[in-house]
């Protein structure tokens, strides 16, 4: 917690870039791991970044996610996603046994989203599986996939690849579904990066949220709008909320964007993507950040109140899945990461910082 407030880790990801696990026999599931730490390092800053030799030949594992997230920042809950990136991965690459292991060590702590790639034979039985086997919390999509050796992109609003997933789901108890955008991982059609899918799925489909990964990377102006007209979209910070840190007036336009979209500060989730970022400086960056007053009073940005960062930092994500703080609260109180006390950064396995010789 930071001032008695609970924080969630809306995205949390384990990675897998061992060349096993790499569908291309070029490697490119390599190169997108070397080139994900080079932004892991900006994200996470000097202090916070994971020795290259564990995040290409290690991976994380449940042990050191779980506790970079719940031992070594103020973050209380982790939602763990696992993802279908599976024309780079063959596990996805985020594969959904950590955060199995993950629950099954801390089961107060840890949420599950489970990966469906719509565009592949089997996604509606690929949901009764994720609900049956691994009781997950809600879906994960991604924004393209390799069918037929091509890669190809979703549409979110196609009712023959779609839609049946989403009414599976909902017959499943199943209400919330997570999609990447903005964000490029490796080639791909960067249409589909893109929201204006969305719009469809969401109007079709009341009764479910959909949760808009990497909100604000890119597509500020549009999906601020897509929020204005609809009522089932939110925002999930992962990756963007590192713009805080980094980019602070680019931060501030985004968030602005967002807060005066309906109902905004309630629509907005917190994520860092860990392994992605270290989540301790974000969430301090997010705390202390200030809309610049020139901003507010030049272009009419909506400021980022205290208020509305409790709301982002974990009620909307409490809200988004029907849990009740007190009861959660009342949970979690008293087990090992019940304290104020943070640990050193991924066990203190974090790169060296290096200086040019006098």
């Amino acid at each position: 917690m930071i001032d008695d407030t609970l924080v969630v880790e809306g995205v949390a990801h384990d990675y897998n870039f061992l060349p096993e696990n790499c569908v291309d026999e070029d490697n490119v599931g390599r190169m997108v791991g070397e080139h994900m730490h080079h932004l892991h390092g900006q994200w996470s800053g000097p202090d916070y970044t994971i020795e290259k030799s564990m995040w290409m030949e290690h991976g994380a594992g449940p042990e050191v996610l779980g506790r970079a997230v719940l031992a070594e920042s103020q973050s209380d809950i982790i939602a763990y996603h696992e993802t279908p990136i599976y024309h780079f991965f063959h596990d996805g690459g985020s594969p959904l046994a950590t955060g199995l292991a993950m629950r099954e060590r801390w089961p107060n702590r840890v949420f599950l989203y489970g990966a469906v790639s719509p565009l592949r034979p089997g996604a509606v039985r690929r949901v009764d599986e994720l609900v049956d086997e691994y009781q997950v919390n809600a879906l994960k999509f991604y924004p393209y996939d390799l069918i037929d050796g091509r890669i190809t992109g979703l549409d979110m609003s196609d009712p023959k690849t779609s839609f049946p997933v989403y009414e599976r789901a909902l017959e499943r108890g199943v209400k919330v579904i997570g999609i990447h955008k903005a964000l490029p991982v490796g080639p791909g059609p960067a249409g589909s990066l893109r929201i204006d899918d969305v719009e469809g799925a969401a109007l079709e489909f009341p009764d479910l949220t959909f949760e808009i990964v990497h909100g604000g990377l890119a597509f500020v102006e549009e999906t601020a709008l897509l929020m204005d007209t609809t009522t089932n979209v939110v925002v999930n910070l992962e990756v963007t909320a590192s713009l805080a840190r980094t980019a602070p007036r680019r931060f501030a336009k985004a968030m602005g964007a967002f807060l005066a979209a309906r109902n905004g500060a309630q629509r907005i989730i917190w994520g860092t993507g860990c392994l992605a970022a270290h989540p301790r400086p974000l969430i301090e960056a997010f705390w202390n950040f200030e809309t610049p007053q020139d901003l507010v009073e030049e272009e009419g940005l909506e400021p980022l109140t205290l208020e509305a960062k409790k709301d982002i930092l974990g009620r909307n994500f409490l809200r988004m899945h029907d849990i009740d703080e007190k009861e959660l609260r009342a949970r979690i109180a008293g087990d090992e990461f019940d304290t104020d006390e943070l640990a050193p950064a991924w066990g203190g396995n974090v790169e060296p910082v290096r200086t040019e010789a006098a």
